[in-house]
């Protein structure tokens, strides 16, 4: 995160706080639903420092649905009650738990908003909290409360990356219907289907999993999706969600806690839910509850604890907390394991990354190539797709005044491809938010990489332009054609021509030497790479996975292989 950021973050803070501070909720007449619920809200604006920006966000947001459509106080206090009358599985053998104030607000904010049409406003929840806030216990009663008195052919799903997850928000649904017909005269349970056996009802609930080979046919009416956090895809979300069209009201709910796959679906979603909060988009059907450090908290720090775990003393104890951080002061796992799970923030294994995705976002600086004065000498690299994958062009700057290097990294690809891409979703979020370039057609449109390089060429002085010599024929020609052909450089892939390169680029990184444009594409790159060395100790930058993308690394370090070999 740039100091940019965390300043407008903390700017933010400031700013919901007085917000809040001025409401009148007396006049709002909350107890009436439930002093919960007027205890919950009334803890988040007179203690703004116990409670971070997007929780904060999310009361604000509450009020405003409030003022818009009014608060069904009979569809809360029904589904509440409900809750309060299941028995799931405790310490103490099969019990009913009361609501938590900041569970009350979560159902609240899901069941209180309708409009008059008889259709419910929020279509989609997300709760992103950290591990032991008993998050999969207390949504399995919306599959529960959707099979009993949802739609007759209700279909509820609860979805995972992995069976053992996806079955242990299954097994609290088992065990409820278990305890409420424990001879199963009503309903079928089984180790995957909780199914009505009324003629006039066909409602059922039901565990999937990603590789699940039968999806087809479903008509979803609630979806539940257990740590998505660590899906690698999106498949069956997307499935289950697109099979909802039928429902009057759907709803898809999101419960994770954060976790070290800064490339899966998640991370990059939780931007969009962070930025409908701060009001950067419009969806009412959207309630997110997002709990994490403000970017000042010290993860060490005991208040900070608190204010990311709201069942800490509640559901797991702060001694646990201690002895988590104690550990993680001593072993780099137990450290990942803490911050993923306990602070609830997207954290890499530091024993895997090179130049970790968290480091390369605190070297990106906003920085345009149009801003450079005096037209400056520049190298440029290029690494086009094989397929139907995004391709990298890289200008790279040294800046004598300051004896570093600034790179400006830009991506294309082919529109006619997204349909269907397996990072389809992401990369039409990095595209409407102009971090990818799309271009016509199903395949890279060269001439449009070779009118980029040649505007490039009027801000800057390319002196040579890097590329593989294996798979760029096609567009080295085209570029010859212009003129440049005295400029056009073959930069081998092997092991060995990347060591030098990835000595001095990661030296630099830490020293302060390199800084890149703000394209969060480029993080996603390092993210993706780790090194590898050959039997000579040579390295280079691999993919951590098979359909992982490192282009926009690849081409920094050709661009710094290029000025190493450059003659004057």
């Amino acid at each position: 995160m740039t100091d940019e950021e965390k300043d407008y973050l903390r700017g933010r803070k400031e700013e919901v706080a007085e917000q809040l501070s001025r409401l009148d909720v007396d006049g709002y007449q909350l107890e009436e639903v439930d002093a919960r619920l007027q205890e919950y809200v009334e803890g988040v604006i007179l203690h703004p420092a116990d409670h971070n920006l997007f929780e904060q966000l999310a009361v604000q947001r509450f009020f405003m649905m409030v003022e818009r459509y009014g608060l069904n106080v009979t569809a809360v206090r029904q589904f509440c009650t409900f809750y309060e009358q299941l028995y799931f599985s405790g310490q103490r053998g099969m019990q009913t738990y009361k609501l938590t104030p900041v569970q009350y607000f979560q159902f609240t904010s899901i069941f209180g908003f309708w409009r008059e049409d008889g259709t419910r406003v929020v279509r989609e929840a997300v709760l992103f909290v950290p591990r032991k806030f008993s998050k999969t216990t207390s949504t399995a009663a919306l599959a529960i409360y959707d099979v009993l008195f949802g739609e007759a052919n209700a279909e509820a799903y609860c979805g995972a990356n992995s069976s053992d997850q996806a079955k242990k928000c299954f097994d609290v649904i088992r065990g409820c219907f278990f305890h409420l017909d424990p001879k199963m005269k009503r309903y079928q349970i089984n180790e995957q289907v909780v199914k009505s056996k009324r003629k006039d009802r066909k409602a059922f609930a039901q565990c999937l999993t990603a590789n699940a080979r039968t999806k087809d046919g479903l008509n979803a009416s609630t979806v539940i999706m257990d740590e998505y956090s660590n899906a690698q895809d999106s498949d069956l979300l997307t499935v289950l969600t697109t099979s909802m069209g039928i429902r009057k009201n759907p709803l898809t709910v999101i419960i994770t806690t954060a976790s070290d796959k800064l490339n899966a679906p998640f991370f990059q979603a939780l931007e969009g839910y962070k930025a409908v909060l701060l009001g950067d988009y419009d969806d009412d059907s959207l309630f997110a509850h997002i709990f994490e450090p403000d970017v000042d908290d010290e993860e060490g720090d005991p208040h900070t604890w608190y204010k990311v775990h709201p069942h800490l003393g509640i559901t797991v104890t702060m001694e646990f907390y201690r002895q988590e951080w104690m550990k993680a002061q001593r072993d780099a796992a137990q450290r990942l394991a803490f911050r993923t799970k306990l602070l609830n923030v997207f954290a890499e294994n530091e024993q895997k990354s090179w130049i970790s995705a968290t480091l390369a976002r605190s070297i990106m600086i906003p920085f345009r190539l149009e801003d450079l004065q005096d037209r400056p000498d520049a190298m440029c690299a290029i690494d086009l797709s094989e397929s139907d994958d995004f391709s990298a062009v890289t200008v790279g700057v040294y800046l004598d005044g300051t004896s570093s290097f600034i790179f400006h990294t830009a991506y294309f690809f082919p529109r006619g491809a997204l349909e269907g891409h397996p990072n389809e979703s992401m990369y039409r979020s990095w595209a409407e938010r102009g971090h990818l370039i799309l271009l016509d057609g199903d395949v890279i449109d060269y001439k449009r990489i070779v009118d980029y390089i040649l505007q490039a060429n009027s801000y800057v002085r390319i002196l040579n332009i890097g590329y593989d010599a294996w798979k760029s024929t096609e567009l080295i020609n085209m570029l010859g054609a212009t003129g440049a052909s005295n400029v056009l450089k073959p930069v081998k892939q092997t092991y060995g021509e990347f060591t030098a390169p990835v000595g001095s680029f990661e030296h630099h990184v830490k020293t302060g030497g390199v800084r890149i444009n703000d394209n969060p594409i480029n993080a996603y790159c390092f993210g993706n790479a780790i090194l590898d060395e050959d039997n000579m100790e040579n390295c280079k930058p691999v993919k951590r996975a098979k359909y992982s993308k490192i282009d926009g690394v690849i081409t920094m370090l050709m661009c710094y292989r290029l000025f190493m070999d450059y003659e004057r």
